[in-house]
């Protein structure tokens, strides 16, 4: 994945995230509504996680397509 197909996801996310939070904010969200806004809240972070990644090997001189998504688990384990 390029960091242009990344910002691209990142786009389409945060466009859904903004879209669910007003619903939640309205009182109209569901439970569903709920759980899918904390999943695109992982996928964003893993988004930026690639995309530091990529940045991190260019800067080394590394080929930043060696950059791979982490699990869930791991990006939403770091301290912030």
């Amino acid at each position: 994945m390029t960091d242009d197909e990344i910002h691209a996801s990142i786009e389409r996310l945060v466009a859904e995230e903004h879209a669910l939070q007003q619903r939640e904010s309205e009182r109209g969200a569901t439970d569903t509504d709920r759980r899918r806004l904390d999943d695109v809240g992982v996928a964003l972070d893993r988004c930026w996680d690639l995309l530091r990644q990529r940045r991190a090997l260019r800067e080394a001189h590394l080929d930043p397509d060696a950059a791979s998504a982490r699990p869930a688990e791991v990006v939403e384990g770091y301290q912030q």
